[in-house]
């Protein structure tokens, strides 16, 4: 009987070949690739936190999935979300399955080796691409001096969308960086990419109390780990070129919990950021008028035509189109030591008590942000123009002018210092800039506003008004 020949159909023998196929990869190669790259990823690590001047955490190395659970499964989301069924008389199991949803959108997926070898090439490359970068930090061997044990985080002025890929880029050789983006970045194959690179996606303006508390424990289990992160007090862009009032929401998130006496200290770093250009600004000023907000597709065009027009333009074009991004590093503000200074314990204080001990602490982040904005030819341009209002005035008169009120605000305190400022030659390429933008009028070498463009000039200046 066992010499008998057996036949099957064409269709089965190759579903059965297709089968056996399936369960050998699934039972053998992909835990055998897993295991390769896991190791790859570890070695990676390693060697990166021999060099890293703040290492990366293991958190950020948990598997994905792990995390997740650990969100959704959270005694405190569990809470809420008990209470809001009992509320609203949703099933618990459908409100089960919206903390999954938010807790996958939410958890990164960081992995080192992309965020080293493709996320920082494409930053660095991006980010010198358009601008000459201007670095400097207020003290840097405080810097370098930093607890290894401490959970840094950098709190920054938030001027364009290209202050992610900036920062990345600059912090790059001295930590890996946390930060929230909003949901217009949820698009294939870019959010692949910002979750690989450690990033988490927020919805800006959620009133939802289930999405809120996935949210805040989150950023509390990142913190407490010891997680680096990139926060954005404002929230949003500027649309005027004024810092805003900072929300408090994040912050609440980190600090609700915290005990000074017992967990990891925290350090905020002030970061100041500024532009010659930013990419979206004349957006920015018409945010606020839907009637003249471009369509998708329009900006898709427009986006395509940014592209295109300096992809085959030289780096000197570029760069007098676009001038400096300065990025300036402030000194470090140690959490642990403010709240023995204020003799304040956030775990222990009520809602009603702590939100204005957040906002509070807020302003004075911000102020310190405030004090470290770069200084930069085009804002002190503007700055110089607006007072002078409409009258014209020749390059020379300008250029004096402009070194004047740089006197000044390094006097009031400003983050230049006199070697850092703008040569007349830097001036005159600044002026061809906003010339060839029609923001200025030009003719014989006597310049004026274009009244036109006047908001966009306020915008600029406005950037460091609070110097002058």
């Amino acid at each position: 009987m066992l010499d008998e020949n057996i036949s099957l159909p064409t269709w089965l023998y190759f579903l059965l070949i297709a089968a056996a196929t399936y369960a050998v990869v699934v039972s053998v190669l992909f835990p055998s690739v897993r295991w390769f790259i896991h190791r790859r990823l570890k070695r990676t690590v390693e060697r990166l936190n021999d060099t890293l001047s703040i290492k990366i955490k293991p958190f950020q190395q948990t598997r994905r999935q792990e995390l997740i659970d650990r969100l959704v499964f959270d005694p405190q989301v569990l809470e809420v979300l008990e209470h809001q069924s009992q509320q609203t008389g949703v099933p618990r199991e459908a409100l089960l399955l919206d903390v999954k949803r938010y807790a996958r959108e939410i958890v990164p997926g960081f992995n080192a080796y992309v965020y080293f070898r493709l996320g920082y090439w494409l930053a660095r490359r991006i980010s010198r691409f358009f601008y000459r970068i201007r670095v400097s930090a207020v003290d840097q061997q405080v810097l370098q001096s930093l607890d290894d044990e401490s959970t840094v985080v950098f709190i920054m002025n938030h001027r364009s969308n290209m202050d992610y890929v900036l920062i990345c880029y600059l912090a790059a050789e001295q930590v890996t960086l946390s930060y929230a983006v909003g949901e217009w970045a949820r698009v294939f194959p870019l959010e692949s990419l910002i979750r690989a690179m450690g990033a988490f996606f927020v919805r800006r303006g959620s009133q939802n109390p289930l999405y809120r508390k996935v949210l805040g424990r989150y950023v509390d289990m990142a913190t407490h780990s010891g997680v680096c992160q990139a926060v954005f007090p404002e929230g949003g862009l500027s649309r005027d070129g004024n810092m805003m009032e900072p929300k408090v929401g994040f912050l609440d998130y980190m600090l609700r919990n915290y005990d000074y006496q017992r967990d990891r200290n925290i350090t905020f770093i002030p970061v100041g950021i500024n532009y010659d250009r930013v990419i979206e600004d004349k957006d920015l000023l018409h945010w606020d008028d839907k009637s003249r907000r471009q369509s998708r597709w329009r900006s898709l065009l427009r986006a395509f035509k940014f592209i295109r027009v300096n992809l085959f333009s030289g780096s000197r074009s570029r760069w007098q189109r676009y001038g400096y991004a300065g990025v300036n590093f402030g000194i470090p503000f140690d959490m642990r030591a403010y709240c023995e200074q204020h003799e304040i314990n956030f775990s222990s204080l009520s809602t009603r008590e702590r939100i204005p001990a957040i906002r509070a602490l807020a302003d004075e982040l911000m102020g310190r942000v405030r004090y470290v904005i770069p200084v930069l030819p085009v804002p002190v341009i503007a700055s110089v123009l607006l007072a002078h209002g409409q009258t014209e005035m020749r390059s020379l008169d300008i250029i004096a002018a402009c070194d004047r009120l740089v006197d000044e605000m390094i006097d009031a305190g400003a983050a230049i210092t006199a070697d850092q400022k703008p040569r007349s030659r830097t001036i005159t390429s600044a002026l061809d800039s906003l010339v060839h933008r029609h923001i200025l009028l030009e003719s014989h070498d006597v310049y004026q506003i274009n009244p036109e463009f006047k908001p966009l000039l306020e915008y600029y200046a406005n950037s460091i008004r609070h110097w002058h």
